[in-house]
C-alpha cells in the first residue's frame, strides 16, 4: 500500500525535487486510489489482506486466483476473473504469488501489452515474476504508466535496465517485511509458542498431523506419499480453481488414522500453485483460506486392490478423478483417471491426453513426440469401450518442450492432454 501511494503521488520524486531547492507542485501533479480498479494476482493471505484495504480506500477489485473459489473470494469483496481480463482493466496490478515455473516472466512483453497505458503495477512478492527487461522497455515507451518494485531476480540488484528509467519507477531493496515491529513480533511469536507447546497447551499454529509414535508414522509413510502424489496429480489435472476434494480410502486404507492421509492429499494438491510454501503443517489452512471443502468418506469393500485412495476435485465447471494404490506395500501405481482403469507407476514427467480410441491415435502421438526429441519411457491406454473414450498416461524422460502439446492437441481424435509434473 505504500509503493501504491507513494507511485500514485509521486511521492520519491517529489521528496528529491524539494530537498535539492525547487518548488514543482505542476509536475508531480497524481492519480488517486479512489475508484480505480486493483487486480490482486493471488488471494492469499496477504493478497487477502490488501483486498481489505484496498477496499477500505474505495477502490474496485479484480482478483485472479487459480485455487480460491468463487465463495472465498466474494466474502473478501473481490470479484474472480481470468488473468487476461484483469491485465486489461485494472488501474492497478499487485502481485502476490510465488516463484514457479509457471509464474517465471509472467508480467512480460506479451501481458504488458494488454494492460492500460495508464495502468500501475506493484511487486513486493518474488523477483523474477517480472521480466525486468520488457517492464523497463513498457515504462520508457509508454506502454504502462509506471511500476514500484521490492523484489528483483537478482538481489542486490546491481547493474539492471531498471536503473535506467527515468519515468515513473519505485525501487525499493526488498523492505517487505523490513519493519522493527515485524523483527520482534516474529520472535515473540516463536518463543510464545514454543512455550505454550511446552506447557501442554494447544499450539496456536496449525499442527496437522496428530502426535503418532515413529512406528506408525513409519508404516503410513507409503500412505502419505501416495495421497500427496494423486492430489498432485488431479491437481494439475483440475487445472486452476477447486471448490472441494472428497478423499475417499477404500480396503484396507479405511481402517488407518486419516487424518495425515487427508492433510497429505492436500499438500499435493495445493504443491503445484504454493510449491515450497505449502506443507503438512499448514496445508489444510491453505486449502480453507482458498475456500476448498474437503470430505473424507470411508469404504471398508475391496475392490481391484486390498488397500486405495480415491481423490476427486470439483470445480467450477468440471470434476476430475484419480484412484492410486500400494502393491508389495510400497510401489505407488495409479490406478484410474477419471475412472478409466489403468496400472502406471507415477513418474516425474507424464503426458495425459483424452481421446477416443480409434486407430493411428497412439503412433501419431509417437510420430509428433520424436520430431520434438522426447523419448518415451512407458505408454499405456485405459478404455471402458471398444473405441468409446480412452485415458492415455505417456512417462517421458525429459519436461516436455514448450508448444509440443498445442500440437498434440491438433491430433484427429485427441481432445484434450495435459503435461504433468510429479
Amino acid at each position: 500500500m505504500a509503493l501504491l501511494l507513494s507511485l500514485s503521488r509521486h511521492i520519491p520524486d517529489a521528496n528529491q525535487s524539494l530537498k535539492a531547492g525547487k518548488w514543482e507542485r505542476g509536475k508531480f501533479t497524481g492519480v488517486e486510489l479512489y475508484k480505480k480498479t486493483l487486480g490482486i494476482v493471488g488471494l492469499g493471505k496477504i493478497g487477502s489482506h490488501v483486498a481489505t484495504v484496498a477496499r477500505a480506500m474505495g477502490m474496485k477489485l479484480l482478483a485472479y486466483d487459480p485455487f480460491l473459489s468463487n465463495e472465498r473470494a466474494e466474502q473478501i469483496g473481490c470479484r474472480l476473473v481470468e488473468l487476461d481480463f484483469l491485465f486489461r482493466e485494472a488501474d492497478y496490478i499487485t502481485l502476490h504469488l510465488p516463484k514457479t515455473p509457471e509464474t517465471q516472466h509472467l508480467i512480460n512483453t506479451d501481458t504488458l501489452a494488454k494492460m492500460k497505458p495508464t495502468a500501475r503495477i506493484v511487486n513486493c512478492a518474488r523477483g523474477g515474476i517480472i521480466d525486468e527487461v520488457a517492464i523497463a522497455e513498457a515504462i520508457k515507451s509508454g506502454v504502462i504508466a509506471g511500476a514500484a518494485l521490492d523484489v528483483f531476480e537478482k538481489e542486490p540488484l546491481g547493474e539492471s535496465p531498471l536503473c535506467q528509467v527515468d519515468g515513473d519507477l519505485i525501487l525499493t531493496p526488498h523492505l517487505g517485511a523490513s519493519t522493527e515491529e515485524a523483527q520482534t513480533n516474529v520472535a515473540i511469536d516463536v518463543a510464545e509458542q514454543i512455550r505454550d507447546v511446552l506447557l501442554g497447551l494447544t499450539a496456536r499454529s496449525a499442527v496437522n498431523i496428530p502426535g503418532l509414535r515413529p512406528e506408525v508414522m513409519e508404516q503410513l509413510k507409503p500412505c502419505l506419499m501416495l495421497a500427496e502424489t494423486l492430489g498432485n496429480l488431479v491437481g494439475q489435472l483440475a487445472g486452476g480453481r477447486i471448490e472441494s476434494l472428497e478423499i475417499r480410502l477404500q480396503g484396507e486404507v479405511a481402517t488407518v488414522d486419516a487424518q495425515p492421509i487427508v492433510v497429505a492429499a492436500l499438500k499435493g494438491l495445493l504443491t503445484p500453485a504454493l510449491q515450497e510454501r505449502v506443507n503438512y503443517v499448514n496445508a489444510a489452512i491453505e486449502a480453507k483460506d482458498r475456500g476448498i471443502r474437503v470430505i473424507e468418506t470411508r469404504d471398508a469393500s475391496v475392490r481391484d486392490y486390498a488397500g486405495s485412495v480415491h481423490l476427486s476435485a470439483k470445480g467450477p465447471r468440471e470434476t476430475r478423478s484419480v484412484t492410486g494404490a500400494l502393491l508389495n506395500q510400497d510401489e505407488l501405481r495409479i490406478t484410474t483417471i477419471d475412472d478409466f482403469p489403468i496400472n502406471v507407476a507415477p513418474t516425474r514427467h507424464m503426458l495425459i491426453t483424452q481421446h477416443r480410441d480409434m486407430p493411428g491415435i497412439i503412433g501419431n502421438i509417437g510420430s509428433l513426440l520424436g520430431q520434438f526429441n522426447v523419448n518415451i519411457a512407458s505408454m499405456q491406454v485405459g478404455r471402458k469401450l471398444v473405441r468409446g473414450d480412452a485415458v492415455m498416461v505417456l512417462s517421458v524422460d525429459d519436461p516436455l518442450p514448450e508448444g509440443v502439446l498445442s500440437e498434440i492437441t491438433k491430433i484427429n481424435g485427441i481432445t484434450d492432454a495435459y503435461i504433468v509434473n510429479l
